[in-house]
C-alpha cells in the first residue's frame, strides 16, 4: 500500500532516473551503502568496548536473526 501520491511521485522519478542512468545511480547506491556498512562497523567496534558489549551484539544479531 502506498503512504501517499507524493511517495508515489518520488517512487517512479526514482524509477525513471535509474532507467535513464544506469551507471550513476549505481554509484550512488553503492555509495550509500558502503557508508551505511562502514558506520554499522563502527558502531560494533565502540560496543563491543563497552561493558557487556559483547553480550550485547550477541543479543542484537540473534534478534535479527528471529526477525
Amino acid at each position: 500500500m502506498v503512504r501517499d501520491k507524493s511517495h508515489m511521485e518520488q517512487v517512479e522519478r526514482w524509477a525513471n532516473f535509474i532507467r535513464a542512468n544506469p551507471e550513476k545511480w549505481k554509484k550512488q547506491h553503492k555509495e550509500f551503502i558502503d557508508a551505511q556498512i562502514i558506520m554499522s562497523r563502527r558502531f560494533y567496534d565502540r560496543l563491543s568496548k563497552t561493558k557487556d558489549g559483547k553480550k550485547k551484539i550477541i543479543l542484537l544479531r540473534n534478534k535479527q536473526i528471529q526477525l
